[in-house]
């Protein structure tokens, strides 16, 4: 008999940005580390003979609550790999609402229904995710195994092995972060002791993103939303600084204008349902020679701040500029704005010099867009 501990990763970057991550591979959060922690503490005394995951940082990265403490090298499984959502990959999941609703409710509620040209079908993850379970079960006949998958993966691979359907969610639902199933392999059947049980992580807070809502964005042409833009630019200008002292905003327009005529994809207004609630601005031709991105605005409307929402549009540019290919994020800050930089530090900004601005001084802030950046050992 082969005993599998079959775990979903730790809480993903992607999770609080609201987004389809697929095989998008991105960093862990400051809980996902926290999690990964109370997943060793839980296994502790459990002994273990292999450990195996997906190619994905996020699963690696749990693996390791399990293999650097009992000494085992994490052996990777291309089959354990989430599902390709094709041209769905890295897209918010309010942008997935508003375009492709139906399809959107079939990959969260009708599994079997889902159909997206280019992106995998539940049934064929379901087919290579259980022949990675099998054939890892009878290589170690007798031993004890841990997995780390994905939710998807996880989901379709159970199901199809415990004889459910598809669509049956709720005896199988997508796992919490780091939830656990136990399951046992014995002549050619699998039997599961407990699905999901996340209890290791008692006393951590909760995941942030599980019932935050998902916004969405569409690229806009600043010359043809200037009011809106001054608008979203003097709020934020106030908002930092408590004044409009210094404002200059056919300033700050023209340049936004220059930033669209360089790249139509770097100006994004930020919506939640039919009503524009944010902006997020990038200046992509600055730091192209040295290999950073530059975020030129991000704002959020102050009835929407405070409901850990600003990190979605903070992903809309990480996401950008990772696919662009540059290792870091850079941005200035006002001193004066202590919102903001209590913000950017929590999501892994760090400051590497102090400039003069206009009527106050200007951090420049700075994080890596490197996965092995956040968390991993």
């Amino acid at each position: 008999m082969t005993e599998i501990y079959v775990i979903r990763h730790v809480e993903a970057e992607g999770n609080l940005y609201r987004m389809m991550q697929g095989h998008w591979d991105g960093g862990v959060t400051a809980l996902g580390i926290m999690q990964r922690d109370a997943l060793a503490i839980r296994f502790k005394d459990t002994h273990f003979d292999a450990v195996y995951s997906s190619p994905l940082y996020r699963t690696r990265f749990t693996a390791t609550a399990i293999s650097i403490p009992h000494r085992l090298e994490t052996k990777i499984d291309e089959r354990l790999i989430e599902i390709s959502a094709g041209p769905w990959e890295a897209v918010p999941f309010g942008n997935l609402l508003m375009t492709d609703g139906e399809q959107f409710n079939n990959f969260l509620r009708s599994p079997e229904d889902f159909h997206v040209d280019g992106a995998e079908t539940f049934y064929d993850v379901q087919k290579r995710a259980m022949a990675a379970l099998i054939d890892i079960a009878e290589r170690h006949d007798g031993q004890t195994v841990a997995v780390a998958s994905h939710g998807v993966a996880i989901r379709c691979a159970l199901t199809g092995l415990l004889g459910l359907r598809l669509n049956d969610t709720e005896s199988v639902p997508i796992f919490n972060n780091t939830g656990v199933a136990r399951l046992f392999y014995e002549n050619g059947k699998f039997t599961a002791q407990y699905i999901n049980d996340y209890s290791h992580l008692e006393g951590l807070p909760p995941s942030s993103h599980a019932k935050v809502t998902s916004l969405w964005h569409k690229t806009i042409d600043p010359r043809e939303h200037r009011d809106f833009y001054l608008d979203c630019y003097r709020n934020a200008w106030q908002a930092a600084h408590g004044n409009l002292d210094g404002f200059n905003p056919e300033t700050y327009y023209a340049s936004a204008v220059e930033h669209y005529k360089a790249d139509p994809e770097s100006i994004y207004m930020i919506c939640n349902r039919d009503e524009a609630v944010g902006i997020v601005e990038l200046d992509t031709k600055r730091g192209e020679h040295a290999g950073y991105g530059w975020v030129s605005l991000l704002y959020l409307r102050e009835d929407y701040r405070g409901r850990g929402l600003g990190i979605q549009l903070l992903g809309r540019a990480i996401m950008k500029y990772q696919i662009m290919g540059r290792k870091n994020l850079r941005l200035h800050v006002s001193d004066d704005n202590k919102a903001g930089l209590a913000f950017y530090k929590k999501f892994g900004f760090k400051t590497l010099s102090t400039e003069p601005g206009v009527g106050s001084s200007l951090y420049l802030m700075e994080r890596s867009l490197r996965s092995e950046a956040h968390g991993f050992i």
